[in-house]
């Protein structure tokens, strides 16, 4: 049985101390040793981001790509062996700014990858400037009168996009955050964990004293996660309450990967490559080696 320190990695975090980083790490290594999935059977995409150096700090594959193209990238990863998890892990900047075209994509198509959000509300690694789902009137170094953007609502554009799971999680309840990254990596296709979690430097209103009196977690209601119209409106609940748990799943839509033809004789680089002439393949190693 794998446990967290099977993914225990080389390196130390160099996050700020308190940063919700190390509750998202430290639920990401619960959920993959809880599920039984072993450091060579999962491979981690992350973009550019304080958070985004996760993997240095696992024994796992990791993948730094550009910013905002972790999900692009992850895409590629998964439609070559979907024997492997694929997960991608990217703050909120890289997810919901740069990269939330492929993120409507990767929801389209059913790929399927977990997508962690690390949602601090702020751009942490570039100093403080506000981000996609920053808090309109938010004062930062690229808006000293305060944001006039409103922002993105991830979840409810994720459910709006077709996704087939979306979650919410908050780096200050650890254990229900692994257990929800778990259910993400059961789900088959796209699974979004939008995890809130606070940058104790460059957004201090958005703390854990913020957090900790208003979340509740709907596991512990009458939820139903298959209404989609209910889990769209508990997308918009944020005040005094704000809910974490899986919004909305839906089970049997197709993934991608179950309806290309060319992965029905298994993971790509599985298959023998005979239908090649010996030197269309000399070629591709000339290219590629």
């Amino acid at each position: 049985m794998l446990t967290r320190k099977d993914f225990e990695g080389g390196e130390q975090p160099t996050w700020c101390k308190g940063c919700g980083n190390y509750g998202i790490l430290n639920a990401v290594k619960m959920a993959l040793a809880e599920q039984d999935i072993a450091p060579h059977q999962v491979v981690i995409f992350t973009g550019i981001g304080c958070g985004s150096k996760l993997p240095h700090y696992m024994k796992v594959s990791g993948f730094h790509t550009i910013h905002g193209r972790a999900l692009a990238v992850a895409t590629g990863a998964r439609l070559a062996n979907h024997d492997l998890k694929i997960v991608a892990v990217h703050g909120d900047g890289d997810g919901y700014g740069m990269g939330l075209g492929h993120m409507l994509h990767a929801i389209r198509r059913n790929i399927g990858l977990v997508d962690i959000v690390q949602n601090n509300r702020v751009y942490g690694l570039t100093r403080g400037q506000y981000s996609p789902t920053s808090t309109p009137g938010m004062v930062t170094p690229t808006s000293p009168e305060g944001a006039i953007d409103r922002p993105v609502p991830p979840l409810a554009l994720a459910i709006a996009a077709g996704a087939t799971f979306v979650a919410r999680g908050y780096s200050g309840q650890l254990r229900h955050l692994a257990w929800l990254i778990g259910e993400a990596l059961q789900h088959p296709g796209y699974a979004l964990v939008d995890v809130l979690q606070p940058c104790v430097t460059f957004n201090r209103p958005s703390s854990y004293d913020f957090y900790n009196p208003r979340v509740y977690k709907l596991e512990e209601t009458e939820h139903d996660v298959t209404d989609k119209t209910a889990a769209w409106e508990l997308a918009y609940e944020w005040g005094e309450r704000i809910p974490i748990g899986i919004f909305y799943r839906v089970e049997g839509v197709p993934t991608y990967e179950d309806q290309v033809p060319a992965l029905r004789a298994g993971p790509l680089v599985k298959q023998p490559l005979t239908k090649l002439r010996p030197e269309q393949i000399k070629e591709l190693q000339a290219e590629f080696i």
